[in-house]
């Protein structure tokens, strides 16, 4: 690619950062039924029509949060998996990203788009597929926990992916409508206590 290509391609994809940046920042502002184009566009100091120019639609451009801040947040989720060993040690984890996600407005991210897909069906579907990714990497955790052991054949990993999914996006939505966290923080301490009774089982080979 010639210089000058580089270079235009490059403010592109600076711009279309400038454009996800400023819709995550006003969809946690504001939520999403007042997250407009001319919201995100005040947001950003840039034309709301640089929006279409580089996503095609608002839904588009949420399409692309999506993409932007699973790609960040997997990318954390698997350090942290890899260097956990026993179900304990991934119950921690899993609390302290749940903070991270919490603190950083990640939960309002996604839970907002979430139930902003309720009134946009050509978003649904989008976000859907894009929760795929995340089904197979909880996938892959537990079989790396069950590897080895009695349950390796017995538990559906698939289905048990899908359910911790949706569990965890119903952690979200909970969150959002309880901020100080009375019905979710229990349900973390419920599995500190159970993850020393679960793990010798997990520990035991066929």
């Amino acid at each position: 690619m010639a210089r000058g290509g580089t270079r235009q391609a490059n403010r592109a994809g600076s711009k279309r950062e400038q454009i996800i940046d400023a819709a995550i920042k006003t969809l946690i502002e504001v939520g999403f039924s007042r997250a407009s184009t001319r919201a995100i566009a005040a947001t950003g100091g840039f034309n709301q029509a640089l929006i279409h120019y580089h996503f095609g639609s608002l839904n588009g451009l949420w399409l692309a949060v999506v993409d932007h801040t699973s790609e960040v947040r997997m990318e954390r989720y698997r350090a942290a998996v890899e260097s956990a060993s026993s179900l304990e040690e991934m119950v921690e984890i899993a609390v302290t990203i749940y903070r991270e996600d919490l603190e950083s407005g990640q939960m309002t991210v996604i839970s907002e788009l979430i139930a902003g897909s309720l009134s946009e069906p050509e978003l649904g579907p989008g976000i859907v597929e894009r929760m795929q990714p995340w089904i197979a990497f909880v996938e892959e955790v537990i079989a790396k926990l069950l590897r080895g052991t009695a349950f390796e054949a017995m538990v559906p990993t698939r289905e048990a992916a899908s359910a911790l999914v949706a569990f965890y996006m119903g952690v979200n939505l909970l969150t959002r409508l309880e901020p100080d966290r009375s019905s979710v923080d229990p349900l973390f301490e419920t599995a500190r206590r159970f993850a020393p009774l679960i793990s010798p089982m997990l520990s035991s080979a066929e």
